[in-house]
């Protein structure tokens, strides 16, 4: 199986898709996209899945943010069964497990997606590297809770890192052989080592207040 899409198929997404990333947030910019459809591809070699569907998947995943950001994984799935361009590269089965992957890419769906290429997408769309899940953690008690003192953000912090990355926290990984596999097993390692997680904290939350 090939390990690179189609070349037209990604010419049209580069031209046609792709560009429509542009006006959204940092979060989910081109970049993201980006980096989405890479770890995409990559699994979806590493496994054995079609590199084509994996590759839409990623591309159409967050397009439904022209809408509201509530149902905007529903939303993307709608635009994606949509497109009647891509049917001259895909069966309307396919282009229905498509639909169906990108609803359920979201990380924090409490249900399995339906179909391994909805797997291949929520692992993808993920970056569990410790660093930037503490980055990210401090980042949003910054952001929404701005009276709390350093002590209150980091009595939050551990309590939402114990509640959705430990041992018994709610994330769940749908692939094994992911890279988030190995960052979940580096972060639960950290957060069994209370001293190394505070100078890891209190390094980042310096970071993120200098910017303020």
């Amino acid at each position: 199986m090939a390990a690179t899409p189609t070349l037209d198929l990604m010419e049209f997404v580069e031209r046609e898709i792709l560009p429509r990333y542009t006006q959204f947030d940092h979060a989910h910019n081109l970049a993201h996209v980006n980096s989405v459809i890479r770890r995409s591809t990559q699994l979806a070699a590493r496994i054995g899945a079609d590199i084509n569907m994996s590759y839409v998947v990623a591309a159409y995943h967050d397009l439904g943010l022209e809408g509201p950001r509530a149902i905007h994984h529903l939303t993307s799935g709608k635009i994606l069964a949509a497109d009647n361009r891509l049917r001259r590269w895909f069966s309307p089965h396919q282009i229905e497990m498509m639909r169906q992957a990108v609803e359920d890419h979201r990380a924090s769906a409490s249900h399995e997606p339906r179909n391994l290429y909805g797997k291949i997408v929520a692992e993808a769309d993920r970056n569990l590297e410790p660093e930037t899940v503490i980055r990210r953690t401090i980042q949003f008690g910054l952001e929404h809770y701005p009276k709390l003192q350093t002590e209150g953000h980091w009595r939050r912090f551990l309590q939402h890192m114990d509640e959705k990355y430990s041992v018994n926290g709610y994330i769940k990984l749908w692939l094994s052989g992911s890279d988030n596999e190995q960052h979940l097993r580096e972060l639960r390692q950290l957060l069994g080592n209370e001293p190394k997680l505070r100078e890891v904290f209190d390094r980042i939350y310096n970071e993120e207040t200098r910017k303020k």
